[in-house]
């Protein structure tokens, strides 16, 4: 299986209204490490996995409107506990709908999965992985 990654960072703030977070229950920032991996069985014929720079644009792309942003404001996640798990999910949907867009220079079918890893220190992070299915394209 080939892969490739490439890697950003953003900076959140967000509240975890349960009292399982404890003190994370209060408004508190986040700096994430997001890196993406593209699993593909075989290169195209250029030898690619996906394209690196499209891909880094496309992680750009969905990054740039949760930079610096209160996640607790944002009309997208009202109603939502924004852990870094479910952040990784979200962003895994909207890289999955960059690749449905033929964003990444590959077609959909061509990849096998994608994993999106949030860090948040050197000690602790959390994933979303799952194959590359057909879904609908999200719009939030």
């Amino acid at each position: 299986m080939y892969t490739v990654e490439v890697k950003n960072r953003i900076m959140i703030a967000h509240s975890l209204p349960r009292d399982v977070f404890g003190p994370a229950q209060q408004l508190h920032g986040a700096t994430y490490c997001v890196r993406v991996r593209f699993f593909a069985q075989n290169l195209d014929k250029n030898g690619l996995v996906v394209d690196m720079g499209k891909a880094m644009s496309a992680l750009e792309e969905v990054l740039e409107p949760l930079n610096y942003q209160n996640l607790d404001e944002l009309p997208q996640f009202q109603g939502v506990v924004t852990t870094t798990e479910y952040m990784a999910g979200y962003i895994f949907q909207r890289i999955c709908d960059a690749v449905y867009l033929h964003k990444l220079g590959r077609e959909p079918s061509e990849l096998d999965r994608i994993c999106v890893t949030l860090s948040e220190s050197d000690v602790a992070n959390a994933s979303f992985e799952a194959p590359l299915t057909a879904s609908e394209i999200h719009h939030d």
